[in-house]
C-alpha cells in the first residue's frame, strides 16, 4: 500500500469515527434527528456543489467540495449501522470488489483495447449481475435508470440504453431530421392552444436535443450549466452597464439592453470579463 493510500484511508477512519460521534449519544442535536430521507436531498445538493467547483476550474474549492460529498456516504452508512442493517465497510466492499469484477482486462486476463471495448465489457458483466441477482432477462432495459433524477440526465441515460439495444437512428442526419419534425409539431400545438398539447411537444423537443447532443458526444447537462453561467456573467455586464448610468432595467430599452448585451459577448470571445 502507497503512503498516499495510507494516509487516505486513515483520513476517512477519522471522517467514519467523527460521523459515528456525532449521531452518538449526546452527540449532535441536530445531526442525531436526521433519517434518510432528510438527509438525502443533500446527497444532491452536494453533487451538484462539486460540479460547479470543476466548472469553475476551483480547485481547492473542489477538493473541499468532496470533502463535503463524501460525508453524505458515511452519515447513510453511519444510520445504516444504527439500525443493524450494514455499515461503511459493506459499502467499500461492495465498490472494490465491483471495481475489480468490471475491469477483467486489469485484473484478469481478458483483452479491452479501446475504452468502447471496456464500456461493453462492462455492460456485459453488468447485465450478469443482474442475472445472478435474480433479475428477469425480460426485464426493460430501461428499468435500471432510476426515475428520480434530474429530468435532463434521465432522458440522457434513457437514449443511451435505447441507442445501445439498437433503437437508434442511423446517423446524426435522422436526429437533425426530427428536430424539425418536432418543432413543426410544436408550432401546430401553440395554434390550437392546448396547453397540455404544447407541453408534449416541447418535451419531445427536449428529448430530441439530449440525443442530438449524445451523437455529438456533447453532454447536455453540463452544455446547459455552462449557457446558464454565461447567461449569469452577460446579464451582470448589462445590470453593472444600466447601473453605472445611473439607469435601471425596467427603463431601459430593449434596444439598449441588447446592445450592452454584445458587448458582453465580444468581451468572452476576446477573453475579457
Amino acid at each position: 500500500m502507497s503512503e498516499r493510500s495510507k494516509a487516505a484511508g486513515e483520513k476517512f477512519a477519522d471522517l467514519v469515527e467523527i460521523m459515528a460521534q456525532l449521531r452518538a449519544p449526546g452527540g449532535c442535536p441536530w445531526d442525531r434527528k436526521q433519517t434518510f430521507d432528510t438527509i438525502k436531498a443533500y446527497l444532491l445538493e452536494e453533487s451538484y456543489e462539486v460540479m460547479d467547483a470543476i466548472d469553475r476550474r476551483d480547485w481547492p474549492g473542489l477538493a473541499e467540495e468532496l470533502g463535503d460529498l463524501m460525508l453524505q456516504p458515511v452519515f447513510f452508512a453511519e444510520m445504516a449501522a444504527e439500525d443493524g442493517l450494514f455499515d461503511i465497510r459493506n459499502s467499500l466492499e461492495a465498490i472494490n470488489q465491483k471495481l475489480i469484477r468490471r475491469h477483467p482486462h486489469i485484473f484478469a486476463d481478458a483483452v479491452a483495447e479501446t475504452p468502447e471495448d471496456v464500456k461493453q465489457r462492462w455492460d456485459e458483466i453488468k447485465k450478469q449481475e443482474k442475472n445472478a441477482k435474480g433479475h428477469s432477462e425480460h426485464e426493460s432495459i430501461l428499468g435500471g435508470v432510476p426515475r428520480n433524477l434530474p429530468s435532463l440526465v434521465e432522458a440522457e441515460k434513457i437514449s443511451q440504453k435505447a441507442a445501445g439495444a439498437g433503437f437508434e437512428w442511423p446517423d446524426v442526419g435522422g436526429v437533425l431530421e426530427k428536430l424539425q419534425e418536432e418543432a413543426q409539431e410544436l408550432a401546430a400545438a401553440r395554434e390550437s392552444a392546448q396547453q397540455s398539447e404544447i407541453e408534449h411537444e416541447i418535451g419531445d423537443l427536449l428529448f430530441t436535443v439530449v440525443n442530438l447532443a449524445r451523437f455529438l458526444n456533447v453532454d447536455p447537462e453540463q452544455a446547459l450549466r455552462k449557457t446558464n453561467a454565461r447567461f449569469r456573467a452577460r446579464f451582470a455586464h448589462l445590470e453593472r452597464s444600466i447601473s453605472a448610468t445611473g439607469g435601471t432595467l425596467s427603463g431601459t430599452p430593449l434596444d439598449r439592453m441588447e446592445e450592452l448585451w454584445g458587448e458582453a459577448k465580444e468581451a468572452e470571445k476576446n477573453g475579457g470579463s
